[in-house]
This record gives C-alpha cells, sequence and structure tokens, in this order.
C-alpha cells in the first residue's frame, strides 16, 4: 500500500532530521518548515487509507500524535512498525 510506504519513509525522515537538529546541523527555520511539511503528508497518507482502522492506521494516528521533537528513536521507532506492517501486508 503506497499510503504505508510513504508514512514510512515520512518517520524515517522526521527522524534524522531531528538527529541533525539535536546536532545543530539544521536552522530552526527549516526544521519548523520541514516538520510542517511532514505533518501535512502524514495526514493525507492517513486520509488515503482505505482502512483506517487496520495496524497501519493506528500506527500512523500515533505517529502524527507525536510532538515535532519527539526522540529520532521514538520515531524510528514508528518507521520500524511500518515497515513491519507493510512487508507481511505484501506477504499475505
Amino acid at each position: 500500500m503506497p499510503a504505508i510506504g510513504e508514512a514510512r519513509s515520512l518517520a524515517a525522515e522526521w527522524a534524522l532530521i531531528n538527529q541533525q537538529a539535536a546536532e545543530r546541523k539544521l536552522t530552526s527555520t527549516y526544521v519548523d518548515t520541514m516538520h510542517a511539511q511532514i505533518r501535512q503528508q502524514l495526514q493525507e497518507a492517513a486520509t488515503s487509507l482505505t482502512e483506517p482502522r487496520f495496524a497501519y492506521g493506528s500506527e500512523i494516528e500515533a505517529l502524527l500524535k507525536e510532538p515535532d521533537d519527539a526522540p529520532p528513536q521514538q520515531l524510528s521507532r514508528h518507521a520500524d512498525a511500518l515497515k513491519q506492517i507493510e512487508d507481511e501486508l505484501e506477504s499475505a
């Protein structure tokens, strides 16, 4: 499902941005802009789901509830969970 892969990719990107922001490698303006874009794209992915009550919908919803400055490891866990769900659906 494209929405799951997109959400997984966005979670990974968000984790990387927060990691680099913590290392002071990015400007706050860039980080704020990226957070807004990622949230918008995640919301679009969530609304495009045909079965939002399935595990992937819950995982995307949990990701959307994370604060902008969530720890990168926490965001990576969401990405990993989405990858696992995506793999299970592809092998079914």
